[in-house]
């Protein structure tokens, strides 16, 4: 007992000579802040004025943390939130949008003398640490302005993106010591000579935590009783009020907590809140009636959980997660939003920004419920991966993206199953996870472009009898200014040995051996150059190469680059770089510039009609026939398969939508050509015919098309003939003879000398 009581005695003491020092400090402090000159001339306090060098005179009502949300656009062109991102879950309100209870139980509650003091309470500092020395009940010294202020400061701490600075910078805000709390008192009285009562108080209300990750009163009105602040009832905004005094101990979203449960009422919390309550009467807030009523309430939270993340996307339309994190990752990934990774992700989930996407929910619907129609999530006999992906000609704008996976990016879902894929295909690595596909034939269009801007003409002939050594090519890029193929003889999809034909015949039919014959009298390295100018690259971020193979389509390249390619060409040559946002916006109502698609002309438009011109035929009777639409609108297409069928695509455009279709292997390789490789009944390989002219007819539909601009016909250069042969179709390969298949290898980064496939 005698220890006790000398403990006791000791708190005591202890409390009331902090309570003095505490005291002469806030004396010297108004002294300083009221009367500078003369407290500047006292000396028994200039060692107690030598505290406050160096601290600022005020504090700046700094933004807050907010979330950002991400919007697509419905079929009335109206925002409709898909997602949701933050570090702490907040909606800043102003002050009429919060509801009169909340700030008289804060003000009651927490800081009675609040309209009347400076910024420091000093009689409710006094008579705090009193009772917490004596063993009374434990009560708070700090008014709201101090409670502002040091929640102000642990916000700035958090903001900091360097991980040690942010480390020392919250210990400083938030460490137990005298010199802080003289810092603390410091910065209030300077805030409340700044500021008004009413900023302070609404300041307060936006900052406070209130459990978790909710912060502010908007957003706890939300999550714990799935209302807004400006409703509140007395019951709800006092239960609000007692949690903030202690949130990770009184928060009631965790009902099976055994001191703070559903179970007994969540009695730690309603008996902070009889305390709120009372507080409140005895201030005349309320009246007797409504505290009778009001404390006699049971506390009945309707927990409801915020949009968070992309996997939330899918809520708004199928398969939309995907974009969703395309987004994000313009975000992490563009200079535009901060110097570094981690700068421009804290900005994003800190911002507050309302970010509303090129999304058009009714291309991206169609995309996905048609991909979803013919492609499974996930075979049992290999990784199949499939892709639909559309861009508009002439602005970038990305407005669906979708493919056959469900969108993850937690690894314990992920483990569930191999219907789950964090890994977007429609973009690069830096964009998404994806190392690319070979995009097999429809890389032909790059030679056919470099062959008009070289001077030939569709109607020119070349010798395309198959042969077992092509020899070397030009490649202007190379010391020398050539390389050699090598033994690399590709055979034509139909086979047979080839012929003389036409740049057109060649288009209409993807004929290998055409398309290597025409680069045999062009610059592999214009053949490159063509393609990068169109916006292609490696999807793993490497320069594209330019072995004579790659004629035929062996970089791996990302569907959205080709999507951006196709979109060119339908512009006239206009290329714009592919874009998923429109607008941002602050919660102030600013706009914030998004990245742009940086448009330019890459083609003359003389070119690109000639090849479009080219690239129309394909669907009379050419590799493209089968996804012909019929509703009038002109396109133009072109097919490409990989060697071995490891890859399927079929690529197009009218002049208002660019879209490119893919079946493809993920990951190993299967023969999609195979009956093994059948998806739903039907050849994998032959998906794309089904995938692509739905969602280009529902383009159509909803955005039109014009006809293509016409090449020029003065000199016959680009002229448009008729094929030199009655082209050859396309028709879906017949099932091969059930057969084993083969154990699946890693895909190869080198360059194929396999005979290559067409179409």
């Amino acid at each position: 007992m005698r220890n006790t009581s000398l403990r006791q005695t000791g708190e005591v003491v202890g409390g009331l000579v902090g309570f003095l020092g505490l005291s002469v400090a806030a004396g010297v402090l108004v002294a300083a802040t009221v009367t500078p000159a003369i407290a500047l001339t006292a000396n028994a306090t200039n060692a107690t004025i030598g505290v406050f060098d160096g601290i600022p005179d005020y504090l700046a009502l700094d933004e807050l943390a907010q979330k950002s949300n991400i919007y697509a656009v419905d079929s009335a062109g109206a925002p409709v939130l898909m997602a949701s991102f933050y570090q702490q879950n907040r909606v800043e309100v102003g002050w009429d949008a919060i509801n009169q209870f909340v700030k008289d139980a804060a003000v009651s509650a927490e800081d009675p003398r609040f309209y009347e003091h400076v910024g420091v309470d000093l009689m409710g500092t006094a008579r705090a640490i009193i009772s917490n020395a004596g063993g009374g009940d434990p009560q708070g010294g700090s008014s709201i302005t101090q409670q502002y202020v040091k929640n102000v400061l642990v916000q700035k701490a958090e903001a900091i993106t360097d991980e040690a600075k942010r480390k020392a910078a919250y210990e400083e805000a938030t460490e137990t010591s005298e010199s802080r709390k003289i810092r603390e008192i410091r910065m209030a009285v300077g805030l409340e000579k700044r500021y008004g009562k009413q900023d302070i108080l609404r300041g307060y209300l936006n900052i406070a935590g209130f459990g978790g990750r909710v912060y502010g009163i908007e957003a706890a009105a939300s999550y714990y009783f799935n209302t807004n602040a400006a409703n509140l009832t007395l019951e709800q905004a006092a239960t609000l009020m007692a949690i903030v005094n202690n949130p990770e101990t009184l928060r009631i979203d965790r009902p099976d907590r055994e001191r703070n449960g559903a179970a007994n009422g969540y009695a730690e919390t309603l008996l902070r809140r009889h305390y709120v309550l009372t507080q409140m009467l005895k201030e005349g807030k309320i009246s007797q009636e409504q505290f009778n009523l009001a404390d006699e309430t049971p506390i009945a939270p309707t927990i409801t959980q915020p949009s968070t993340g992309c996997t939330t996307a899918a809520n708004v339309s199928p398969g939309s997660g995907y974009f969703c994190d395309y987004v994000t990752k313009v975000f992490q990934n563009d200079p535009v939003f901060g110097a570094t990774d981690d700068e421009r992700w804290t900005n994003f989930i800190r911002g507050g920004y309302e970010v509303y996407t090129t999304l058009d929910l009714d291309l991206q619907h169609v995309s996905q419920t048609t991909l979803d129609e013919y492609v499974p999530h996930a075979v049992d006999t290999y990784d199949v991966g499939s892709v639909s992906v559309t861009v508009q000609p002439g602005t970038g704008r990305i407005l669906a993206m979708a493919q056959n996976k469900d969108y993850a990016n937690d690894p314990d879902v992920l483990a569930t199953g191999p219907n789950y894929s964090a890994i977007n295909y429609n973009t690069d690595f830096e964009y998404g996870g994806s190392a690319g596909f070979q995009p097999g034939s429809t890389y032909k269009i790059f030679t056919l472009i470099e062959w008009l801007k070289e001077g030939h003409g569709l109607g020119e002939t070349v010798d395309a009898q198959r042969r077992a050594n092509w020899g070397t090519f030009k490649d202007s890029c190379v010391d020398g200014g050539t390389v050699s193929a090598g033994a690399w003889n590709p055979k034509n999809d139909e086979g047979g040995n080839g012929g003389t034909w036409s740049a057109l015949f060649n288009t209409v039919n993807s004929e290998n051996t055409g398309f290597i014959a025409m680069a045999k009298k062009l610059d592999l390295c214009g053949i490159r150059d063509t393609a990068a100018s169109m916006g292609v690259h490696r999807a793993d971020g490497g320069e594209l190469s330019k072995y004579p193979s790659d004629v035929l389509g062996t970089n791996e390249v990302a569907p959205i680059s080709m999507a951006a390619a196709f979109a060119t060409l339908a512009a006239g040559g206009m290329m714009c770089d592919p874009i998923a946002i429109d607008r941002i916006v602050k919660h102030d109502g600013t706009e914030i510039p998004a990245p742009g698609a940086n448009c330019r002309q890459a083609l003359e438009p003389d070119i690109a009609a000639a090849a479009n011109s080219a690239l129309q035929q394909t669907f009379a009777g050419g590799t493209t026939s089968q996804s012909r639409i019929g509703d009038g609108i002109p396109v133009i297409g072109k097919t490409g398969t990989t060697d071995d069928n490891k890859a399927t695509w079929m690529s197009g455009a009218s002049t208002k939508a660019a879209t490119v279709t893919g079946v493809f292997n993920a990951t190993g390789h299967a023969d999609l050509r195979s009956r093994s490789s059948n998806l739903n009944g039907r050849q994998a390989a032959g998906i794309r015919h089904f995938v692509w002219p739905a969602v280009m007819a529902v383009a159509n539909s909803k955005y039109g098309g014009d006809a293509f601009a016409t090449p020029p016909r003065d000199s016959g250069k680009y002229s448009n003939p008729e094929p030199s042969e009655k082209p050859s179709t396309e028709p879906e390969a017949p099932p091969a003879p059930p057969a084993p298949e083969p154990p699946a290898p890693e895909p190869s980064t080198e360059p194929t000398t396999d005979p290559g496939a067409g179409g």
